[in-house]
Order: structure tokens, then C-alpha cells, then sequence
């Protein structure tokens, strides 16, 4: 998949943070859901190496792992789960031949839940009973209570006992550790600053993006491959949330910093989203083929400029059909300024309503 794909993918699926119109002024809230699910999948074998090291040694990498999204989702599907859940269920092999399945739980709440370790149980004795699969549970808790650390469920009565355990990492415990983690070029290793971080300056958001942007730096100073940088950008971007004002130096910052460094993987993104609309727009053989590229493009670029501003805008062009008008506000999103500007471009075309 091209970098290009990749950031679109994540943009397409990005959730709006921002409840109301005060909070997208003051303080959208930072969702942890989705980033944590995407960067599992992305590198799933650098989670294992930098949480879980002995397991991961004993990992046969040479043959193909396998996310098993349907099977999880069966045995879940019926089950009570908080949105700051992601899960991920794995088939995977050990270097001794045996087939293996992992549940990977990942729990960013930013309070403690009684009936975790419960959940847990639930969903390894389901997939086990569905599956007839032995099932290892680990889970990664992402929460600012350090005293919170379930890692075991059982009870026992008339000589029938049970007794569940699992591993758990506690990411807040990484904050004693930052100077050693700083050093590790694990993915993982930023993917703990930038959630770490998050946490900590949820009250200050002007440090958050002193932070955000020092985060950003380092991913050049790493020296790492341009996909590399477009995904662990991408979830920096979607935990450390700003408010629209500090985004928009955020993102000048940002450029400055690729003009230094004479790598524009990060600024050309805008760029790459709506030329790809265009491009996919002109091989389409049939208009609405067209009008859904274009719709895309700008749907993508709109959330790019202008945020959530620009999502309030979408309905309105989703109801033009000439694909020209279409094509037209597509290349005028990146020199518009506001979303008003960018509205008069069709809106006279469009019988002056809004």
C-alpha cells in the first residue's frame, strides 16, 4: 500500500472529536479508539518486540500472521464493549510449528473499569469455545490511574476454583522511562510519547503542541522511511488533538520544519489527497463515478483545512451534480482561506443556497 493510500485510508476513517462548538474553540476531546487499532495492525510484530520481548521470541515471523476481525467480531458482537476499546485477535505461529491464536486487548479508558478482567475472561473462554483454539489474552492499559492493573479473574467455591490470568502493560509506568524510550527506534516507542503525552497535557493545550511538534521532529531525526512517518504521524495527529487556532500553527510549523529538512512527506499529503480525487475522477468513465471521486477528494481535503468547519460544509456540495463545479472547489480548497470563501465558488452556480 503507498503512502498515499495509507493516509487516505486514515483520513476516511478518522472520527470527529469535537462535540460543540465551544469545545472545538477550547478543548476537542482526544478519542484513542481507532489510532491504537490502526498502528496494532500496522506493526503488530514491533507491539510484541517492545511489550511483550519474551513472547515475541518465541514467534515463528517468517510465516504469515493473520488478523481474525469476523472471528472476533462473532464472539463479541452480542458483548457490551466501551468505544475506547481495540481489540485485535491474531493467528500466528510459534517457532516450535504449533498454530496459535492472540487476543491483543487494548484498554485507553482514562478511568478504571470494575468488570475488565471479567471481559477479558469472556471473550478468551468464547473464542476458545467457538473455536476449539488455545487463546492468549494480553492487554495494554492506557488509563492515568497507576494503581489500576487487572491481571487476573476467578472466584472459588465447594473445591471448584478458577484462576485466569494475563499479562498487562500499564503505559503510564513508561513515564519513569522516557529518557530510555526516546532512544528506542521501535514504532512503539513513539506510539508511548505521543499517547503519554496526551495524557499529560489534556489541561494544557499549548504544550501540547509544543510537544506534538516535538514528537513530529523526531520522525525525521530518526531518519525513517516516508510510510513510516506518514503512519506514526498519523496517529500522533489523532491522539494529541488541538483546538482549530493552535492546529493551524501546528501544521505552519510543520511545513517550516519540512522546508529544514527538504522532506515534505507530511505537507505533500494535502496535496497527494486531491490530486488522487482528480486523477481517479478523470478515469471513470461515467459521471457519478466521477461525482463520487470528486465528492472524496474534497471530503478529505475539506477535513484537512478547515476541520470540522469543513465537514459542516459537505452536505451542501454532496447535493451539486456538475462535476465541473465539483472539480472546480476541489483545486480551490488549498489557496481558500475560510469555508465562506470556498462556498462562494458554488454557490451561485447553485442557485445562491446554502
Amino acid at each position: 500500500m503507498s503512502a498515499k493510500k495509507n493516509f487516505l485510508t486514515y483520513m476516511t476513517e478518522k472520527k470527529e472529536t469535537n462535540e460543540t462548538n465551544d469545545n472545538k474553540i477550547q478543548k476537542p476531546p482526544t478519542q484513542y479508539d481507532s489510532p491504537w487499532k490502526d498502528i496494532l495492525q500496522t506493526y503488530f510484530k514491533e507491539f510484541m518486540q517492545f511489550f511483550f520481548p519474551d513472547a515475541h521470541d518465541l514467534i515463528d515471523w517468517t510465516k504469515k500472521i493473520e488478523f481474525l476481525d469476523k472471528e472476533l467480531e462473532e464472539v463479541t458482537k452480542d458483548a457490551e464493549i466501551g468505544r475506547r476499546f481495540a481489540d485485535k485477535l491474531v493467528k500466528l505461529y510459534l517457532k516450535n510449528g504449533e498454530e496459535e491464536w492472540l487476543l491483543v486487548h487494548v484498554e485507553v479508558q482514562s478511568q478504571e473499569e470494575s468488570d475488565f478482567a471479567a471481559r477479558i475472561y469472556t471473550y478468551n473462554y468464547r473464542i476458545y469455545d467457538r473455536y476449539k483454539k488455545t487463546v492468549v489474552s494480553v492487554a495494554v492499559l492506557g488509563d492515568s490511574n497507576p494503581n489500576w492493573k487487572p491481571s487476573q479473574f476467578g472466584y472459588s467455591l465447594f473445591g471448584c476454583t478458577l484462576n485466569f490470568q494475563f499479562p498487562v502493560v500499564k503505559l503510564v509506568d513508561y513515564q519513569q522511562r522516557l529518557s530510555e524510550v526516546e532512544k528506542d527506534n521501535n514504532p512503539f516507542a513513539t506510539v508511548v510519547m505521543a499517547h503519554l503525552a496526551a495524557l499529560n497535557t489534556t489541561s494544557d493545550r499549548d504544550e501540547r503542541k509544543v510537544q506534538k511538534l516535538a514528537l513530529v521532529r523526531r520522525l525525521y531525526e530518526q531518519g525513517l522511511k516516508e510510510q513510516d512517518v506518514i503512519n506514526l504521524f498519523a496517529f500522533i495527529d489523532w491522539m494529541m488533538t488541538l483546538p482549530p487556532n493552535l492546529e493551524a500553527e501546528f501544521n505552519r510549523e510543520v511545513k517550516q520544519l519540512e522546508a529544514r529538512q527538504s522532506m515534505k512527506y507530511i505537507t505533500s499529503i494535502e496535496r497527494n489527497a486531491r490530486e488522487e480525487g482528480k486523477e481517479e475522477g478523470k478515469e471513470e468513465g461515467k459521471e457519478e463515478g466521477k461525482k463520487e471521486t470528486l465528492i472524496k477528494g474534497i471530503s478529505l481535503g475539506l477535513r484537512l483545512k478547515f476541520g470540522n468547519n469543513g465537514r459542516d460544509l459537505l452536505p451542501e456540495i454532496e447535493a451539486i451534480e456538475d462535476v465541473n463545479i465539483l472539480d472546480a472547489i476541489l483545486e480551490a480548497i488549498e489557496n481558500t482561506a475560510t469555508v465562506d470563501e470556498l462556498r462562494q465558488i458554488y454557490q451561485p452556480a447553485n442557485g445562491g443556497t446554502t
